[in-house]
C-alpha cells in the first residue's frame, strides 16, 4: 500500500455513533459502543448521495480520526487556501480591511481559444498558434472597489498567516 494525503471539502456535524445509526435507520452492532464522539460527514465533492434529506455521501467518523483530517475551513494556513482554491473555492484573509475582497484560482487551461483573450497581443498569438494558446494558472483577487486583479502575489505576511478562510 502506498501512504497519501487529501484535502476534501465537507459539512460536519458532531454526532455520537448512536445517534449516527439512529440517523440513518440501522441498529448499532453489538461490538461498537454508541457513545462513541464523532462527526456526521457529508462530501460535497464526489460521491453518490447516500441519504435522501443530503445531496452528498454521508458517513461517519470517529472525533480522533476526524480532528486529524480535517480542519474548519477559516482560520487556514495559506497552504490550505492554496487548496480549497484549487477544489474551486473562493478564500480571504478574515483581516482584509476591504470588504468583497476574494482570491480565487484561474487560468490552467492548455488550449484557450483565441475569441477568450481580451488583450489584442495574447489574442494575436494564439491565432498565430493554430487558435489556442497554453495559458497557467495563476491566482486571481477581486479587489475591494470591484476590480479583477490578475496575477495576485501573496505577500510573506499573507503567506504567514493562519486567517484564510473559504468565502461563500
Amino acid at each position: 500500500m502506498t501512504r497519501h494525503i487529501g484535502t476534501k471539502l465537507i459539512d460536519a456535524r458532531p454526532m455520537t455513533r448512536q445517534a449516527y445509526n439512529d440517523y440513518r435507520g440501522w441498529p448499532l452492532p453489538a461490538d461498537e459502543n454508541g457513545a462513541d464522539e464523532g462527526y456526521l460527514v457529508e462530501y460535497l465533492d464526489g460521491g453518490q448521495a447516500n441519504h435522501p434529506d443530503h445531496a452528498g455521501y454521508i458517513s461517519w467518523s470517529p472525533a480522533d480520526v476526524f480532528d486529524k483530517a480535517y480542519r474548519p475551513v477559516t482560520g487556514m494556513s495559506f497552504g490550505l487556501a492554496i487548496e480549497a482554491m484549487k477544489a474551486g473555492q473562493r478564500v480571504a484573509r478574515a483581516g482584509w480591511n476591504g470588504k468583497g475582497m476574494w482570491l480565487a484560482l484561474g487560468g490552467g487551461n492548455p488550449a484557450t481559444p483565441a475569441a477568450s483573450f481580451w488583450n489584442l497581443h495574447t489574442a494575436a498569438f494564439a491565432v498565430a498558434n493554430g487558435g489556442t494558446a497554453p495559458v497557467l494558472p495563476y491566482i486571481l483577487m477581486k479587489t475591494a472597489t470591484g476590480e479583477i486583479l490578475m496575477g495576485w502575489l501573496a505577500s510573506q505576511t499573507d503567506m504567514l498567516a493562519d486567517d484564510w478562510q473559504v468565502v461563500t
